[in-house]
């Protein structure tokens, strides 16, 4: 992961598109089975639509039937930062980016195996980087 990257909310709103925004800086979320992502099946690399950040592989994505592309594992333990979320009367781990602090989805313990965790994201948080592989 490179340094970490910190800017004025007047410049994420300037860099990002409006729907981008609310997902990765105000911790929206999209309508489920609406993502551009949830059912891609396209190998590569996914990573933060903010900052660039490899997030996750295709390797670890599978269909969890949520409506949100979910992963096993993130690309590196480095990748994304687990933070308690206790919003809309819930208690549930946020999933952010490490390098930017930009909001991706939730984490759960319902998935499969080897993990056994959900990484479900937000496709609107996602770029797909085709064919790449972990730098």
């Amino acid at each position: 992961m490179s340094t970490k990257i910190t800017k004025t909310e007047e410049e994420w709103q300037q860099e990002l598109t409006p729907e981008q925004y609310e997902i990765l800086r105000r911790q929206g979320t999209e309508p489920a089975f609406a993502g551009k992502y949830t059912y891609s099946k396209e190998d590569g690399m996914y990573r933060c639509a903010a900052c660039g950040n490899e997030l996750f592989s295709s390797d670890t994505k599978f269909d969890s039937g949520t409506g949100w592309p979910s992963f096993t594992e993130p690309a590196s333990a480095e990748a994304v930062e687990l933070r308690p979320d206790s919003s809309h009367g819930m208690v549930r781990t946020e999933v952010v980016c490490a390098r930017c602090g930009g909001h991706l989805g939730h984490v759960f313990d319902d998935g499969p195996n080897p993990t056994g965790q959900r990484f479900c994201i937000n496709s609107i948080s996602l770029e797909m980087d085709p064919g790449a592989e972990s730098d």
